[in-house]
């Protein structure tokens, strides 16, 4: 060995040795959490703390901040930079060297434990084959189309809703995203200005207040829940309110976009925002050395899935579409979609056929992803740019257009927790007995969904009727805690067409002339009925 290639060595260990590496650092204990949770105004908004006592959550040490102390030490420590911080985890996003973060450990005691972003540094690194690195965003616009967006709205029966006088009035969305162009300016969004519908919003990639910057990708995806043409374009919920967040830097991929939807995240929490939206998912890096693999797609290892759910804890229903990787060498779900309470949106065309392009599951651990599907194959956005409807392809568009409606459904049933609204979005979805890893339960039946939640809550007093089993296929039986000569069976279609009556429950009830679908089976005692919905294989 030469002269020239020992230095060659030398200076490349002198590279290695002194280059960033990003990590995130945990803290073992919060230690005024007894005085926070004490005087929670000072961590949550009243609206946020209304959340959770309609849903009975109660607060706990993930809802008090990082210690100012722990914060202060690691900020001020040799050759380390704090980025971003999280309280649902107790953790902050540092950079710095190897040998910098490493020797935080031993020099801190309050410090539980170090996770290097390079899963060669990690100690649980995972040996999985890296994938390749996906595209920013899968988005493509035509320009020259300028229809109307009530496909994507009547296929999951959002119209049904709006007809109800269910817009999503009352409900605020948090968008997590990649900036809002134009969305101050443009007459598609007047009327969410007009009626004070933005609340406001922040920046957190530029750490500034400016959020109407950055790209138009969240533009796009505002536009799908709350943008309003007259006669040309209606979002899913026109008349919910609205937080405008920016985690994603769209010039780099890098493990602080987590961090920084994390912090959005908590945000939108403690402001009380009831749904989250996010268009974005995490996969693979620019620095190879950071890229998940399949192995990951856990919802329990990826730093954002972490996050997302502890936000799903804290009483948001949390949206987010599935990928745009279907025909791509990744394939699967990306984070944080892969957690297991996130709704997480696929993509079908207007004909209500899989987009080849859009993501799917299952995640590493069997669990079914996507959730649900909508429309995100030529589906309508306003453009950023002219303002007026175009067409989009992306599970980027089908998880706002999911959303908003979510917001319009929740807002029909306010005092339900969002596992009840999630619950019965699923159970409403055209697949929810046969879900497969392309399309999931499905796409989802808002007026069934509706139907569903209307027929439990009048049953709350009639509870001694069980109808089994549910799904069925040929036969029907009745457990009935008392004499069954006092009762009477009929069974509807969901439009109302009564299909069969008896009075003899004894007796197993024959449905095997019925097709395949689902019906409402109504029993009525004395004064009482209940109501059940009944699906027939």
């Amino acid at each position: 060995m030469n002269k020239n290639t020992l230095l060659f060595i030398g200076l490349l260990v002198s590279i290695c040795s002194f280059s960033q590496e990003d990590a995130w650092v945990f803290f073992n204990n919060k230690p005024n959490a007894a005085s926070y949770i004490a005087n929670p105004l000072t961590m949550l908004s009243q609206r946020a703390l209304d959340r959770r006592e309609k849903q009975n959550i109660a607060l706990d040490d993930k809802d008090v901040p990082v210690d100012i102390n722990y914060y202060n030490q690691i900020k001020n420590a040799t050759g380390i930079t704090v980025l971003a911080k999280s309280k649902w985890l107790n953790a902050l996003h540092i950079q710095g060297t190897e040998s910098a973060i490493t020797n935080l450990k031993s020099n801190y005691s309050f410090i539980k434990n170090i996770e290097f972003a390079n899963k060669s540094i990690a100690v649980s690194a995972k040996t999985t084959t890296v994938a390749k690195q996906q595209q920013k965003f899968t988005e493509t616009i035509t320009e020259f189309n300028y229809g109307n967006a009530a496909n994507q709205i009547k296929m999951l029966h959002g119209d049904f809703l709006h007809q109800q006088g269910f817009t999503g009035s009352g409900m605020q969305i948090a968008i997590i995203d990649a900036g809002f162009t134009n969305a101050n300016t443009l007459a598609a969004f007047q009327r969410l200005r007009d009626n004070n519908q933005i609340l406001g919003g922040y920046n957190f990639v530029n750490r500034s207040t400016n959020f109407y910057t950055g790209s138009s990708h969240g533009t796009h995806v505002l536009s799908d829940i709350g943008g309003y043409i007259d006669g040309q374009f209606v979002g899913t919920a026109p008349d919910a309110s609205f937080y405008l967040f920016v985690s994603e830097d769209t010039s780099r991929e890098v493990p602080l976009e987590e961090s920084l939807w994390v912090e959005a995240a908590e945000k939108a929490d403690s402001l009380g925002v009831d749904v989250i939206n996010t268009s974005l998912g995490y996969t693979t890096f620019d620095n190879a050395n950071y890229n998940y693999t399949y192995s990951d797609m856990d919802g329990k290892t990826t730093f954002i899935s972490r996050g997302a759910e502890i936000g799903a804890s804290r009483g948001m229903v949390l949206v987010n579409s599935v990928g745009n990787s279907g025909n791509s060498s990744w394939k699967y779900v990306g984070a944080p979609a892969d957690a297991e309470n996130v709704l997480a949106v696929g993509a079908v065309d207007a004909s209500k056929t899989i987009a080849n392009f859009s993501s799917y599951g299952p995640t590493v651990d069997g669990r079914v992803k996507p959730d649900v599907l909508a429309q995100g194959q030529a589906a309508y956005v306003i453009h950023y740019q002219y303002g007026t409807p175009a067409t989009a392809n992306g599970t980027s568009f089908s998880s706002p257009i999911l959303a908003g409606v979510v917001a319009c459904f929740w807002q029909a049933f306010p005092n339900k927790t969002h596992t009840e609204i999630v619950e019965a979005i699923k159970q409403s979805s055209d697949k929810y007995n046969t879900p497969d890893a392309h399309y999931g339960y499905g796409i989802p039946n808002f007026e069934l969904a509706k139907q569903t939640l209307t027929i439990s809550n009048s049953n709350n007093d009639f509870t001694n009727v069980v109808v089994y089993p549910n799904p069925a296929t040929d036969t029907i039986h009745f457990k009935i805690n008392e004499d069954q000569s006092n009762y009477q069976l009929k069974i509807f279609s969901l439009l109302g067409e009564q299909l069969l009556s008896t009075t003899n429950l004894s007796k197993n009830i024959a449905i095997s002339h019925l097709s395949s679908g689902i019906y409402l089976v109504q029993i009525q005692h004395k004064n009482q009925h209940k109501n059940i919905l009944l699906v027939k294989k």
